[in-house]
């Protein structure tokens, strides 16, 4: 039901959006959120978005640098990242059904596939 793309290879300080399109006529009753996982490490929170847009929750080491954003016309979320650091490297995950912005993976309902991205020089 979700299908994320906009992953790819670019040099630090660089920019990406990533997009989630979302099947299902709930989408816009649910909060969004992205998740990440680097190689060797586990799943982790990096932003979620209320069902409205109203609302945006960003960890800490993405704060001032990602933002988050949706069009419910479009069933779509994106992930705009700037400033992207090679710590950023991870693969993507968007995720929806949520009830409110969360970080904890479980509140959310279903998964996309996630897509790359990789902070190199």
């Amino acid at each position: 039901q979700l299908q994320a793309s906009g992953g790819g290879s670019v040099q630090p300080e660089g920019s990406l959006r990533l997009s989630c399109a979302a099947s299902g006529r709930t989408f816009s009753r649910h909060a969004m959120g992205w998740f990440r996982q680097a190689p060797g490490k586990e799943r982790e929170f990096v932003a979620a978005i209320s069902w409205s847009g109203g609302s945006t929750y960003y960890a800490d080491s993405v704060k001032g640098r990602f933002t988050t954003s949706r069009d419910n016309a479009k069933n779509t979320v994106y992930l705009q990242m700037n400033s992207l650091k090679p710590e950023d490297t991870a693969v993507y995950y968007c995720a929806g059904g949520a009830t409110f912005t969360s970080d904890y993976g479980g509140s959310y309902a279903y998964w996309g596939q996630g897509t790359l991205v990789t902070v190199s020089s």
